[in-house]
């Protein structure tokens, strides 16, 4: 029977970010983003695999009935004080599970590479904040830094809507109120959990993934209605975020959630993670502050990534960053290397990196 506290431990012990445990291989480690199988376990037989099944769900009947119906379950397990968020699915009609360590110490804020503007953006009596990345790109670490934040630095209530809660916070200053979404859970949707928070009184509402357009629908009537929301989805730029949005509408209703979310829409934060030289993970985020240019851009019958990305470009003084610009600082401070900037990028955008560069250089005198 295989030994899922060693595992664990195992784990834990060596720093991973996600152990994956999938039938017919050896558990697996995630260790900066370089995937390590444990040599010193056998592979996992699909008896195996149902034994683990159990052991994350610890007899949930809810647990396993939604597993039953949906073939898949997001779920949190706590081993030794340590939460982990837990994915269970099927590969050829046998369980798989990928488990991912959530750190007890939250990173501060100051530390995390994140821009000051998205701070200073939380102290905005209503609309909407959107942080964005690909998965495992740090969204929910920055996403609840930021929550922590507000909690030390302002008297708001908060509540929070998670699928499942990773890092649990504390009250200290505001007043915070954290949910998990799902069957058996605090509430069965996005959706639910939105549409009822405008009868808790809270300040700031804190989505954990924004998947469709009803939450959408949700997040935006809230913000409307004189409250802070803060948000991610999963798309890969500021401009790609706009785009996602609007096209969860159909044609006909485009225009006027183009007026809504040029109104309501603060900031959205796209970032990604690279390996840095020292061995570290090193964010790198773009940052669109929408003011006049990128609303009027928004509100445009056909929307252009391109001319929002160049409004972007030109918005430095209102807090927007480009991405060119975050990659040619990180390469100037010697964080992440030339070739790793130039294959975060179109190829036409290589030229304008190397010219981003030099006057950086020229700016720093070096």
């Amino acid at each position: 029977m295989v030994n899922m506290d060693k595992i664990l431990e195992t784990a834990i012990e060596r720093g991973a970010s996600d152990i994956h445990l999938i039938s017919r291989n050896k558990p697996m480690l995630r260790i900066q983003r370089q995937l390590q199988a444990l040599e010193d376990f056998e592979e996992l037989k699909d008896d195996d695999m149902a034994d683990i099944y159990d052991y994350l769900i610890m007899g949930n009947v809810d647990k396993d009935k939604t597993f039953n119906e949906t073939r898949k379950l997001d779920t949190s397990y706590v081993y030794k004080g340590i939460r982990l968020r837990v994915n269970i699915s099927l590969s050829e009609g046998v369980q798989l599970c990928t488990l991912r360590i959530i750190k007890n110490e939250l990173p501060p804020y100051e530390e995390l590479g994140v821009p000051d503007v998205v701070r200073r953006m939380t102290y905005q009596p209503h609309g909407l904040i959107l942080v964005t990345g690909k998965t495992n790109s740090g969204k929910s670490t920055t996403l609840n830094a930021l929550v922590n934040y507000i909690n030390e630095n302002q008297n708001r209530k908060i509540l929070t809507l998670e699928s499942p809660i990773e890092y649990k916070h504390h009250s200290k200053k505001s007043l915070i109120v954290q949910k998990e979404v799902g069957k058996g859970q605090d509430c069965l949707t996005y959706h639910d959990g939105v549409k009822n928070s405008l009868r808790e009184d809270c300040d700031i509402l804190v989505i954990g993934e924004i998947r469709d357009k009803i939450t959408m629908e949700a997040a935006i009537e809230m913000a409307e209605s004189g409250h802070l929301v803060i948000g991610t989805l999963h798309t890969k730029s500021c401009a790609e975020t706009i785009d996602r949005i609007i096209n969860f509408y159909e044609i006909r209703d485009q225009a006027q959630m183009k007026y809504l979310l040029s109104s309501l829409l603060k900031l959205v934060l796209s970032q990604r993670l690279l390996n840095g030289r020292n061995g570290e993970l090193v964010l790198v985020p773009e940052v669109m502050v929408v003011d006049n240019i990128v609303g009027g851009i928004i509100r445009k019958e056909k929307i252009s990534i391109a001319e929002i990305e160049d409004a972007i470009q030109s918005g430095s003084e209102k807090g927007s960053i480009g991405l060119i610009k975050s990659l040619a600082e990180l390469f100037v401070q010697d964080k992440i290397t030339l070739e790793q900037a130039k294959a975060q990028l179109e190829e036409k955008n290589i030229e304008l990196l190397n010219r981003t560069i030099m006057q950086l250089k020229i700016k720093y005198k070096m």
